[in-house]
This record gives C-alpha cells, sequence and structure tokens, in this order.
C-alpha cells in the first residue's frame, strides 16, 4: 500500500507538468501532417462510420431491443477507442523516454498517465458526437441518469492508471510482452460486446456473465447503460465490486514492480 499512495502522489503532484507535455507531444506527433491535430479527431470519426457501414448495415447486428444501433454502437466504442489507444500508448510509454527522463530528476511513474491526457481530447469529442447522434437518430433526450457518466469516466481512468502502471512495467522486463498485449487488444475488442450485444439468446447464458467480468466490459456497457437505460451502476454489486478488484490488484501489483525495478529500467532496455 505505500507504494500506491507513492505512486497517486507523484501522478497528483506533477498534474502541471502531464499536461504541459501531453500538449507537447501531441503537437510533435502531427507536426509533418497538413491536417495537424485534426487528424486526432477525424481518425477515430472514420473508423466509426466503417464499423457502422460494416455491422450496422452490412451484417445488420443488433443493439439492445428497440434501440438505435448507429446511437447504441458509437456510445460504446467512444470509451473503447480511448481505452484501447491508451492501453497501447502506455505499455510502450516508459520504453520510449526512459533513456530521456533517467538523466533528469522526473517521476518516471507519470509516463503512462500522460497518455491518458494526450487522448482525452478525442475522447471528448467522440463523445460529444455520439450525444448528437443519439438526439436526432436515436430520439435521445437527457435524464438524470446521464449524471452517472461521471462515476464511470472516474472509474475508467482508475482502471487506465493502474494498468497502465503494469503494463509499462511489464513491457520493459518482458520483451514480448506488448506484442501479447495486441492480440489480447484486438481479442477483447470483440469480446467486450463494442459491437454486438452478446447479452442477448443468441450466447449461452454462462459464457455472457464470463464476458461479462471484463473491465473493458464494465466500461462500455456503463457509458451505454447511462444513455439507454434507466439502472445505476450499484444495482450491479457484482460486476461493480469484481471491476475495482481488477483495479486494486493491478495497481497494486503494478505499483510494486514499478518501484522494484525502475533503478534498473535503463539497463533493462
Amino acid at each position: 500500500m505505500k507504494e500506491v499512495g507513492t505512486l497517486i502522489k507523484e501522478q497528483l503532484g506533477n498534474l502541471g507538468i502531464m499536461f504541459r507535455i501531453s500538449r507537447y507531444q501531441d503537437k510533435s506527433d502531427y507536426q509533418s501532417h497538413y491536417l495537424g491535430l485534426v487528424w486526432e479527431y477525424l481518425y477515430p470519426l472514420i473508423q466509426i462510420a466503417i464499423y457502422w457501414m460494416v455491422f450496422g448495415i452490412g451484417l445488420k447486428k443488433g443493439a439492445s431491443e428497440g434501440v438505435d444501433y448507429l446511437s447504441w454502437m458509437v456510445i460504446g466504442i467512444t470509451p473503447w477507442f480511448f481505452m484501447n489507444s491508451v492501453t497501447l500508448d502506455s505499455s510502450k510509454s516508459i520504453y520510449q523516454q526512459v533513456g530521456m527522463v533517467s538523466k533528469m530528476k522526473f517521476p518516471v511513474s507519470i509516463l503512462p498517465s500522460i497518455k491518458i491526457i494526450s487522448n482525452l481530447s478525442s475522447f471528448w469529442t467522440m463523445l460529444v458526437f455520439s450525444i448528437v447522434i443519439g438526439f436526432f437518430k436515436g430520439g435521445i433526450t437527457p435524464n438524470i441518469y446521464w449524471f452517472q457518466w461521471i462515476y464511470y469516466f472516474f472509474a475508467m481512468i482508475m482502471w487506465l492508471v493502474a494498468f497502465g502502471i503494469f503494463n509499462s512495467t511489464v513491457s520493459i522486463l518482458v520483451r514480448d510482452y506488448r506484442i501479447l498485449l495486441q492480440s489480447v487488444m484486438r481479442m477483447l475488442f470483440y469480446m467486450s460486446g463494442v459491437l454486438f450485444n452478446f447479452q442477448t439468446d443468441a450466447f449461452p447464458p454462462a459464457f455472457a456473465r464470463i464476458l461479462q467480468l471484463n473491465p473493458f466490459f464494465y466500461i462500455v456497457n456503463g457509458f451505454r447503460e447511462s444513455m439507454f437505460s434507466e439502472a445505476w451502476f450499484w444495482q450491479h454489486p457484482t460486476l461493480t465490486i469484481i471491476f475495482w478488484l481488477f483495479v486494486a490488484f493491478f495497481l497494486l501489483v503494478g505499483a510494486h514492480l514499478h518501484y522494484k525495478f525502475r533503478s534498473h529500467f535503463v539497463d533493462l532496455i
């Protein structure tokens, strides 16, 4: 727990540095492109259009009963795109920058969190886009349940911090880990209910319950329930407890590994 406390202290104490570095990285990533930072917003919108044409029009994969598929898909794919990008980016964040930061007084533990901040602008853009689609295509109107987006956003950030510090450390200790992580994330894309609803009669109930234990599903489904359903997150106590146990596990293990091997990162690379 002491290591977790140190980790959180480093995150909160360096928020200003994290925001400044994330802005610098965003500009440097797109400075050679004609459209610059526009690509940060344009790329996910193009991906949404592709998935809608393939699954919404081509394959007719259904959403929840009575819910417009495009609205259902977009609100679920928004947090997925964010979590997927952050997970993969943060896994290589220390590996890419440890040589530089080892020469200065810099808390290496904030590097994965910088990737969270860097991807936030596209997340907010897609969320607004999802709400607009819900208004005009799905007939969705604001209701009190939308307030629990605050909870799911907080839960998503905590999961990404915990998973990020774990992945970024293990990626240095085990060279093949990032390749494995990429494959796992591709698989989870289809197992997190992003493009189709597996909570139907088409899937065995036992199999669907197992898929629901996935932390990514918890966030994706939470954003959807907040928009389309009249259910609060505490009405799913088992899934909520399991999700926060996942967060606690990766935070504890990730913090322990990070501080145990941090002084050896340069040598390991």
